[in-house]
This record gives structure tokens, sequence and C-alpha cells, in this order.
């Protein structure tokens, strides 16, 4: 008898597919519900909840290469789901939360970013580098979304972990989400490293550095965040400064070869 023909979700050949794409569907649900919680006025659990999702989004990509699970779709539905939870959730939170406040100019404000967000992660997903330039794989061009998605939410996160340095940092919202709407869509290169090379003698203390900040985040989360924000913040001019010089050797690199040719 002919054995009979079993329902399966996916094709046995491509169930290594369905983990990444597990994890990005989880983000985009983490993205919705921090604008509910927002509209609830539980901006400390919104807050977290993007912060969840990014790191949902910082894991995906790389799973789903080490295990061969990249795929067209996977790439698209990652593309969606960044939009959801960075593009329109951080700025919802950010709205409800004190952009309201400023009544049309503050609607305008969220959708300038929204819109910043859609045309990034438009351009990412057609930005191809050449063989010649593989440096650039270790660079974005503009902030990417979910660093963008944190940073807007600092003045938020900085209200909720109660420091007072006298500052009212809620002057500063409109003019921060607008400066980084403006670094999304712009072509200043920030570090991506996705292609780093780490020695086995370092691995230990990378480990160990790892360790450190999840325990941060565990403990200290909202004070971790508005730490790295800063640091991030800090760190686009050295990337900007990295950037040309690589730029600069790769072009003598490609100036000496063609010299070479020539003779």
């Amino acid at each position: 008898m002919e054995e009979k023909n079993k329902f399966k979700l996916v094709s046995s050949k491509k169930t290594r597919y369905l983990l990444p794409n597990i994890l990005t569907l989880a983000g985009v649900c983490l993205g919705i519900s921090s604008i509910k919680f927002s509209i609830d006025g539980n901006f400390s659990l919104a807050v977290n909840l993007i912060l969840f999702a990014a790191i949902l989004d910082a894991l995906d990509g790389r799973i789903a290469r080490l295990i061969k699970g990249t795929s067209e779709f996977g790439k698209e539905l990652d593309s969606l789901t960044d939009f959801v939870s960075f593009g329109i959730a951080p700025v919802f939170i950010l709205y409800f939360w004190e952009l309201n406040n400023y009544g049309k100019l503050g609607w305008a404000i969220t959708l300038v970013y929204s819109v910043c967000c859609v045309l990034r992660l438009a351009r990412f997903n057609l930005t191809k580098v050449e063989e010649s330039q593989e440096w650039k794989n270790n660079f974005f061009e503009g902030v990417p979304s979910p660093a963008g998605g944190l940073l807007i939410l600092m003045p938020l996160i900085y209200e909720l972990t109660g420091i007072n340095i006298g500052l009212d940092v809620k002057n500063f919202t409109p003019y921060l989400t607008i400066f980084i709407a403006i670094l999304l869509v712009s072509k200043i290169p920030t570090l991506a490293l996705k292609k780093i090379t780490i020695s086995p003698k370092t691995s230990v203390f990378l480990l160990l550095g790892i360790g450190v900040v999840f325990i941060s985040l565990l403990f200290y989360t909202l004070e971790t965040l508005l730490i790295f924000g800063g640091a991030y913040l800090i760190s686009i001019p050295v990337s900007i400064a990295i950037y040309n010089n690589q730029n600069k050797k790769n072009l003598n690199k490609m100036s000496d070869e063609n010299h070479e040719d020539i003779l």
C-alpha cells in the first residue's frame, strides 16, 4: 500500500527557514504591543519591548546566515518588521508621551520620522556592494532603523531612569526626532561590524564583554540604554573617520593596480 501523504507546513529541506522568520515575526509582535502599552501609559514596558525587538532583529539575520536559512522572503519580511518595530512603534510611543502636546506639528514630526525610516529601508534593500569594495559591508549608509528607533526614545528613557541633572528633556524631543530622521536617510557611514575577524585570544574577552552588557541590561536596563545611546552618537564621527581612511586606502590600492596594468 502506498504511504499516505503527511501534512507538512514546509518542505523538510526548508525547515531551516522557519526559525529566523519566527524570530522576525516575534519582533513585529513586540513592536505592535509596545504601541498598545504606550497608549495605556505604560511607557517603561513599551521601551523594553522595543529593546527586545531590536535584540531579535540583531539575532534573526545572524541565525539565518549561520544555519543557511536566508531567503528573499525572509529579507522582505525583515524589512517590513523593521518598519513596524522601529519606524512606527518608537515614534508613536513618543507621540503618546510628548509629541501630541505639539498638536499638528507633533503629528507632522511623527510622520516625517516614519517616512524617513521607510525610505532608509527601501534604499538598504537596493544597496549592493561590489566585490572590489567588500570592506563597505562593515558600514551602514546612514543610521540603521533599530538604532534610530532606540535613539529617538532617549528623552523618554532619561525621564524613566529618574536621573535629574536639571534638564527638561521633553523640550529636546521634537528636535532629536527630526535629527535622527535626517541621520536615517543620510549617507553618513555608521559601523555595521558585519564581517570582523576576532582572534582566539580576544574571544574570551569579547564573551566577557557581552556577558557584562546583558547583566547591565538585566538589572539596569534604562540606564544602560541611555549610555549606549550616547556612546552610539559619539561613535558616528569615529565611523566617518574610519570609513574615509578605508576608502582612501582602497582608492590608493586601485590606483596602484591600474598603474601596474599600464606598465
